[in-house]
């Protein structure tokens, strides 16, 4: 078994020396290593050795780096060509990967926790893209659990759950590409103004 350095910090040197001597004197003999290591221990304020190393161990094992995911840029690359600059999906990309994608961001224009009739996704949908086919997409919606709906198609509502990495990435460039095709076609109209 390999052993792991235990570091042992102390806020009060002096308070950490008197409780050594203190637990000294009232040992009389030499104390074995073991024994001495949990009076050192005890003196930086744990129960003994044993909590100190447990302590450490927690105090690694928390502090550790998560993991960090990287975002598929190609993907989302992929998937953002599929969209014009009103942020509307031109064509059913013929890709799985990307397919997804594409409907994680027409996922993000339903609102979140409304009740909506077959009418209203449909109108959603047809806002969110260009080839005229809401039930596909609202079907592909409802198989990859996008969306809930009643057996009789009565109530559809947006399951909510933390998009994947990309999904996230597409969703926040397609809402900064509507935003400046917004402010640019208000300033263009603004500049075309014809004068009285």
């Amino acid at each position: 078994m390999s052993r792991v350095p235990v570091p042992l910090r102390s806020p009060d040197i002096s308070k950490f020396a008197r409780s050594v001597a203190r637990q000294m004197k009232s040992r009389g003999d030499t104390p074995s290593h073991v024994e001495l290591m949990n009076m050192l221990a005890k003196a930086a304020g744990f129960q003994n050795f044993q909590h100190l190393r447990a302590s450490h161990s927690a105090g690694r094992r928390l502090d550790t780096e998560p993991v960090v995911e990287t975002v598929d840029h190609r993907l989302v690359e992929r998937a953002l060509n599929q969209f014009d600059d009103l942020g509307r999906l031109v064509s059913w990309p013929s890709r799985r990967q990307v397919q997804v994608l594409c409907l994680w961001q027409l996922w993000s224009l339903i609102p979140a926790g409304a009740s909506l009739r077959e009418k209203e996704i449909n109108m959603l949908l047809k806002e969110g893209h260009c080839f005229a086919d809401p039930a596909l997409l609202r079907r592909e919606l409802f198989s990859l659990g996008l969306l809930h709906r009643n057996r009789d198609c009565s109530d559809y509502r947006r399951q909510e759950q933390q998009p994947p990495l990309e999904a996230r990435d597409l969703i926040k460039r397609l809402k900064g590409r509507s935003l400046e095709s917004e402010t640019g076609s208000s300033a263009m109209s603004f500049i075309v103004r014809p004068s009285a």
